[in-house]
C-alpha cells in the first residue's frame, strides 16, 4: 500500500508558496484521522475531506457546513475541468518525450483551453 500523498502534498505547497493553504479538500477514499490530523498540524485551517462512514452527530453536522460543501464543490469542478481538458485537447496521452515534455504537453492543453473559455465568456458578453 502506497502512503498517503494529502501531507506531502500540502508540505510541497508550502515549500514552493511559503505558506499552508487556506483550505484542502479531497474525496473519500482519502479520509483517515491522520490525513486531517496532519493537515491541520501543517497549518491547514479548513480540511474537507468527507467520512462516508461517519456515525458521530458532530461529524455528520461539520460536513453540511457551508464552507465544507463549498469545498467539495470546488474539488468537483477542478476534476471536471481536467477531465474536459483530457478529453478536448488529448492530453491522455503525451507526444513529447520526458519529464520537460510532459510539462509542455499539459501547459499546452491548459492554454488552448483556457483561450476556448475566454472566447465564450467574451462572446457571451458581446452578444445583444
Amino acid at each position: 500500500m502506497t502512503p498517503d500523498p494529502l501531507v506531502p502534498a500540502i508540505k510541497t505547497h508550502q515549500a514552493l508558496l511559503g505558506r499552508a493553504p487556506h483550505l484542502a479538500a479531497a474525496d473519500a477514499a482519502f479520509y483517515s484521522a491522520n490525513n486531517e490530523a496532519g493537515a491541520k498540524a501543517r497549518g491547514v485551517k479548513r480540511v474537507c475531506i468527507p467520512n462516508r462512514s461517519t456515525k458521530s452527530l458532530e461529524r455528520k453536522r461539520e460536513q453540511k457546513k457551508r464552507w465544507f460543501r463549498n469545498g467539495q464543490k470546488w474539488r468537483t469542478g477542478c476534476e471536471g475541468r481536467i477531465s474536459v481538458a483530457k478529453r478536448r485537447h488529448g492530453l491522455r496521452r503525451c507526444r513529447y518525450k520526458g519529464f520537460v515534455g510532459m510539462h509542455r504537453w499539459v501547459g499546452l492543453g491548459v492554454i488552448a483551453d483556457n483561450l476556448i473559455n475566454i472566447g465564450r465568456a467574451m462572446k457571451k458578453q458581446a452578444a445583444p
